[in-house]
């Protein structure tokens, strides 16, 4: 580390400009300091300074030359090396092998320190780095710029991320952004630079006694970064007032388009930028050193930003009843990113006007370069960019199907007894389309057409379970967890709401339990009777004796792949859950009930009554359909994707294995192997099983992250349910009891 310091000493040895001062540089000017010792403790970076251990001094004081300078002891550098590439090797020499290793980090940075407070031809020559780094460089795109998303969508922004990582980009030698992101090279470099700490950075702030220039600094000289934070700050309330006029908003709160009048006020967006250049021509005109008047200082300009604030809030609150895109989360993502490093910059202006030489700025610097490190060393990172926007799409989504989730859990027994009864609806229907895959399957049409056949016979029957006010049982874990993640992030850890909570998931379970018993319980004789009545209507059995054990065998617990095969058909179960609340927000975001309405044709064939009810119907509906319809296809189409690819795919659900179970007793005469048919049953058990626990993991797991719900409430729930299970366990399958007239 010594000798790389000694090449900056090098560097700066032909010429020492009198303006080496921090506030000439990136970072202000510091007061004058006493001889410095570092200190790890992380606590404050000008108070508690201690010794540096033994041991970290040792470590580069005992193989060091005496302390010379870097010309009396003949170090030179390369003609072409910059202070760029010096930053460079300094920073391979600081970071430590694992970019979670913290301590390490910390400790570089106090052997850093000590050199730098011993030596004072070494920290002279780190300044004078600084200094030309600072004044040969563009700064305002690393101020404004990084971190922020571009103008450009979230899958333009995304593609190019992606290329990014495939093709990297060849950086502009002259943006101080494009030396930051040299330096700091690694991907993962801003975890151990985040890691060791704000003070720790304060600490080397401290240790290059910038204020040992100061008395040589022209008073009368702006900061090139202080001018280029103003011109960045400009910058940033621009775009600011733009996107704030985006019609993805205006379409939430049309009252952003409107002009200030007597009887309302101009947008927010707007303001702010009138207001921010109004506020840094007072900073230009008033003097350095001292604070503005109390009518001319920043309090309007922040009360202005967090109105931008309120609205962006207004905006994600009518965008969760009206629905949302991922232009507009990408639009409000960028909008908080741009308001927060407005008020960041903001701080740094203020602070720096008032106390020109900077040592009251240096905290907020060294929290922006923290800042931009992690923004550069992530700029092609695609998890985060995807995390970040799809968050309200997420949960507009899971909130659709929370709200239809909500239907599927039974609080009374009056409403555990519907859900029986609409549950013995679904097993009607499933058990006619369980023997029309079979009679489909007989009819020996080609793959593809087969696959379409099938696919249509799951679709439209699960629609038509839908219309008819049925139930499928595994259909539900899919929706009610959303609900109960809801629930989950409006709770905030409180023990009574948390109870509630406890028993809305105890309620979640009996209702499972009567959907798949309402489903089984019709499927099974139903099917056996359709099976009994097409061999005497037509002669031929559904299925016949090699067929009947091939349909048991396949629902075998160990003789076929039943559990792996639930298990996809979890996922798609899941997936369709997706696809209802996300048409569910189509159809709100689009409008769809109203644009229908403007169909002329349709209200003159079916009249205006009647077109109304059809509106308001597919508004209601449209996501449960499309989500049952592609169930179907899912189901349909898995086998026929693993047929084409080769691959051990097929779906195993439920309430259609039990059918085949009833089907495939009567092939075998009523005597199927007692052994196939009991590893059958249990199949059956661990097929509805599979089936229920993945689609709700996966549900839950999506609806949870899009609420950003804690793992320390998850933990509270869990231990309440464990509570619960041991003093009720009736709750969880049997309905409450019916209470007396005189306890209502």
């Amino acid at each position: 580390m010594e000798e790389i310091l000694q090449r900056f000493a090098a560097l700066a040895a032909p010429a020492e400009s009198p303006d080496s001062s921090l506030s000439a540089a990136l970072l202000p000017a510091a007061a004058p300091a006493a001889p410095f010792s570092p200190t790890g403790n992380g606590r404050g970076a000008t108070e508690d300074r201690r010794p540096l251990p033994a041991s970290a001094a040792s470590a580069f004081s005992s193989s060091a030359a005496p302390a010379q300078t870097a010309r009396s002891n003949g170090t030179t550098r390369a003609d072409d090396e910059t202070p760029a590439d010096l930053f460079v090797a300094l920073i391979d020499c600081l970071r430590p092998r694992d970019a979670d290793d913290t301590e390490s980090a910390r400790r570089s940075l106090q052997a850093l320190c000590f050199l730098l407070g011993e030596r004072p031809a070494l920290r002279a020559g780190m300044r004078s780095a600084i200094r030309e780094l600072s004044q040969s460089h563009r700064h305002s795109e690393l101020y404004a710029a990084s971190g922020i998303l571009p103008n450009t969508g979230f899958f333009s922004e995304a593609f190019r991320r992606i290329g990014h990582k495939l093709l990297p980009d060849v950086p502009d030698p002259g943006l101080l952004r494009s030396v930051l992101r040299r330096v700091f090279h690694r991907p993962d470099d801003f975890r151990w630079v985040s890691g060791a700490g704000e003070d720790a950075w304060l600490h080397v702030v401290d240790a290059l006694r910038f204020g040992e220039d100061a008395a040589a600094l022209p008073s009368a000289t702006p900061p090139r970064a202080h001018s280029e934070m103003q011109h960045s700050l400009r910058v940033v309330s621009t775009w600011i007032a733009a996107l704030g006029s985006e019609p993805e908003l205006l379409r939430l709160i049309p009252s952003l388009a409107d002009a200030a009048t007597a009887q309302s006020h101009q947008s927010p967006f707007i303001a702010q930028n009138g207001e921010l250049l109004a506020y840094l021509d007072r900073l230009a005109s008033g003097p350095s050193g001292e604070g503005l008047a109390a009518d001319a200082d920043d309090r309007h300009l922040r009360v202005l930003l967090d109105q931008c604030r309120d609205v962006i809030a207004r905006v994600r609150r009518r965008a969760a009843r009206q629905g949302a895109s991922i232009r507009l989360t990408y639009h409000l993502q960028r909008l908080e990113q741009l308001i927060g490093r407005a008020e960041q910059l903001l701080d740094i202006v203020t602070v720096w006007h008032a106390d020109p030489s900077g040592h009251s700025a240096q905290a907020p610097i060294v929290r922006l370069f923290m800042q931009r490190v992690a923004d550069e060393c992530q700029r092609d990172a695609l998890r985060p960019h995807w995390r970040q926007n799809v968050e309200l799409l997420s949960l507009r989504v899971t909130e659709n199907a929370g709200h239809h989730g909500e239907h599927y859990i039974t609080e009374t027994r009056g409403e555990y007894l519907a859900m029986a009864r609409s549950a013995m609806i679904g097993g009607f229907i499933i058990a006619f389309m369980a023997c029309i895959k079979l009679v489909l399957a007989k009819a020996g049409m080609p793959p593809a057409t087969g696959a379409l056949a099938f696919c249509l016979n799951y679709g439209l029957g699960f629609c038509l379970i839908h219309i008819l006010h049925g139930a499928v049982a595994t259909k539900q874990p899919a929706m009610t967890a959303n609900a109960i993640a809801a629930r989950i992030s409006q709770s905030g850890g409180k023990v009574r709401d948390i109870e509630a909570l406890t028993a809305l998931i105890a309620s979640t379970v009996r209702s499972q339990i009567v959907a798949i018993l309402g489903n089984i319980g019709v499927a099974i004789p139903l099917a056996a009777f359709l099976a009994i009545a097409f061999v005497t209507v037509t002669g031929t059995p559904l299925a016949d004796a090699d067929k009947s054990m091939h349909l048991l065998e396949e629902q075998s617990l160990i003789k076929s792949g039943a559990v792996f095969y639930a298990a996809i058909a979890g996922v798609c179960l899941f997936l369709a859950g997706l696809i209802s609340g996300y048409f569910d927000n189509y159809a709100a975001y689009n409008r769809i009930p109203e644009r229908l309405l403007q169909l002329a044709w349709p209200r003159r064939l079916l009249g205006e009554a009647r077109m109304q009810r059809v509106a308001r119907y597919i508004g209601d509906n449209l996501g449960a359909l499309a989500g049952n319809l592609t169930f179907g296809f899912l189901l349909g189409g898995t086998t026929i994707i693993g047929v084409l690819f080769g691959l051990p795919l097929d779906i195993r659900h439920v309430a259609f294995s039990s059918a085949f179970i009833g089907i495939a007793t009567v092939g075998t005469g009523f005597a199927p192997d007692a052994w196939t048919l009991v590893w059958a049953v249990l199949g059956v058990v661990a097929i509805g099983t599979a089936n229920l626990l993945v689609s709700f993991a996966l549900a839950l797991n999506v609806a949870l992250r899009a609420r950003q719900v804690s793992d320390a409430q998850w933990r509270l729930i869990g231990a309440s349910l464990a509570r619960h299970l041991a003093r009720q366990p009736r709750d969880f399958f049997l309905p409450p009891k019916a209470r007396a007239p005189h306890e209502t």
